[in-house]
Order: structure tokens, then C-alpha cells, then sequence
């Protein structure tokens, strides 16, 4: 029988053209090499190659066998390393830091999902608002960063998740409750309610307010989303969020929701390093994020 080790042996033979560079370079001993071709001919009944010849001559039945190597070797090789990259992706890491207080509202189900067909991919998350995540991506802290604001790196990958419009909310008292939509001079009066973020990486800023040279008369903060709706709610401000973090509450009559202009849409992207995207769970990832927001939320575009 012929086995891989004699494959291996012939490719390598051929390569370096000596008996003693190939047991070198198999870390063999001169007779351990010498008896391996010797039972290979033994096996197939006839010689391999012309002794004494620089470089090595090989005979029909060597050719033949080098033949195979050829074929058999490489196919070898990349099936080895799909395997073990089939064992890293099974027990991946995936640290995330999240730019979008809202996007909690689907990345939980995604990620509990998500789970149950990766269980052991390990996951972790930080909110990603009290340092800058791309250069952490970049470094390898974070495997994963979900937010709308491209930074074109050579070394990034930015996947498409969806596209979401940023809307206004305000009290259904509210004198802007009336208009058919909201230009940035409306907001130069208003108390802007947010999260706490710095302001210019909020988009009611960077492509809103901003590019008009508006700035709202105050700014107050809140934690989290449904304490933005209820400060809203009781008139104590004006805020812009995604459409689907507020259709509910909008729904319920407890605040009023208007366009920024004529739209302002937003593309959300999950953002991994450009050598790492084509992982089978970072694609898993991908998918269910994807089905997730396209099954549960209101008013979204899928990218």
C-alpha cells in the first residue's frame, strides 16, 4: 500500500534532487530514508529512481507516484486547514463594543440566538462610549464593532446590517408636534435630550445640526431609551432616534415623531477586521443579526 509518508518523500526527493538534502529536510536519518524507499519499491515491484545521478532521475514508476503527490499533497494540505480552521471558528471569540445605546433592543435576541448554534464562540461586550473602538478593533481588543459611523481603514470591514431613519420626538403638546418635519433651525430654542455620548458622534449632530451651524439652546442626558421617551413624554425636551427604538412608544400616543428634513437615514454596519470577515461565525453572526432586525423592527431598510 502506498501510504502519504512515501508521497512526501518522493515530492521531497524531487525537490531538493539528493538523498541526504531530502533526509535533512524530513528529519530522517540516512538509512531510515534508504529503508522507506526500499520498502516502497518492495510494495510496488520496481525501482523509483536512477542511483547515483545529481539530480535525482526518476524512473515511470516514480514519475507515476510524483504524479499523485502532486495531486493528492495539496488537496491534503488545504483540507488540514480547513479543519483547523473549522476548530477555530467553533471556539471563536467575539467582543464587541456596541456604538448605539437603542441597538440593545435587537442585539440581545440576536445575540441569545445566536448562542444556540455557537456555543462556544465567546462573547462579551462593552457599550463602546467611553473610548474610541476602531483603533481597539484594529489592536485586537474587540472583534467586532457595531456602529453607523464609517472610518475607512484598509484593515476594517464594514458589513451592512440595515438602514434606519433618525427621527425627532417630542411631547404630543409640543409646538413642533405640529410640523410636517423638522429643519435644523427648529432645534435652535429646543433642550436636546441624549444619551450620554459625546455630542459630536451623535448623526442629529454630525449630519443634522452641524452642517446647518446650528446648536440647540441645552442639552440634558439620560441613561437609556425608555427614560429618553418619558423625559420627552413630560415636555422636558426634544430628542432624535432611530425609527424602530421609538415606533411603540409612538404607537402608544406617548410622544410624537417627525423627519429631519427630508430623511435622515442611517446605515448600521458591524465592523470586523478585513482579514477576519469570511470566519464562518463572524458570517453566522452576520445572518442572524440580520434576520433578527428584519423580523422584529419597524420601519427598517435591509442594506
Amino acid at each position: 500500500m502506498i501510504e502519504l509518508k512515501h508521497l512526501r518523500t518522493l515530492a521531497t526527493l524531487r525537490d531538493t534532487g539528493s538523498l541526504t538534502a531530502t533526509a535533512t529536510a524530513l528529519h530522517l536519518t540516512q538509512s531510515a530514508l534508504s529503508h522507506q524507499l526500499k520498502d516502497l519499491e518492495v510494495r510496488i515491484g520496481g525501482t523509483l529512481f536512477l542511483r547515483k545521478t545529481r539530480p535525482v532521475r526518476f524512473t515511470a514508476e516514480g514519475n507515476i507516484l510524483l504524479r499523485l503527490a502532486d495531486d493528492v499533497l495539496p488537496k491534503l494540505t488545504k483540507a488540514e486547514h480547513e479543519l483547523a480552521g473549522l476548530k477555530e471558528d467553533l471556539n471563536g471569540r467575539l467582543h464587541m463594543a456596541i456604538e448605539c445605546h437603542s441597538c440593545f433592543q435587537w442585539l440581545m435576541p440576536a445575540l441569545k440566538e445566536y448562542q444556540v448554534t455557537w456555543p462556544n464562540v465567546s462573547l462579551d461586550f462593552s457599550s463602546g462610549f467611553g473610548f474610541e473602538p476602531l483603533p481597539a478593533l484594529v489592536s485586537g481588543e474587540l472583534d467586532l464593532v457595531i456602529t453607523s459611523d464609517i472610518q475607512p481603514r484598509n484593515e476594517v470591514h464594514y458589513e451592512p446590517l440595515f438602514d434606519f431613519e433618525m427621527r425627532l420626538i417630542c411631547a404630543t403638546s409640543h409646538p413642533l408636534a405640529n410640523k410636517k418635519l423638522i429643519t435644523p433651525a427648529d432645534l435652535t430654542d429646543q433642550t436636546m435630550l441624549s444619551y450620554p455620548v459625546q455630542k459630536q458622534r451623535l448623526d442629529v449632530i454630525k449630519h443634522f445640526l452641524q452642517p446647518a451651524g446650528v446648536e440647540p439652546a441645552k442639552w440634558k442626558q439620560a441613561d437609556n431609551t425608555l427614560m429618553l421617551v418619558q423625559m420627552v413624554s413630560a415636555g422636558l425636551g426634544v430628542a432624535a432616534l432611530p425609527n424602530w427604538a421609538i415606533s411603540e412608544f409612538s404607537r402608544q400616543g406617548l410622544i410624537v415623531s417627525k423627519p429631519l428634513g427630508e430623511g435622515l437615514w442611517r446605515r448600521l454596519f458591524a465592523a470586523v477586521r478585513g482579514s477576519e470577515h469570511d470566519r464562518r461565525y463572524l458570517q453566522a453572526f452576520f445572518s442572524t443579526a440580520k434576520q433578527q432586525s428584519s423580523s422584529h423592527l419597524d420601519g427598517i431598510k435591509m442594506a
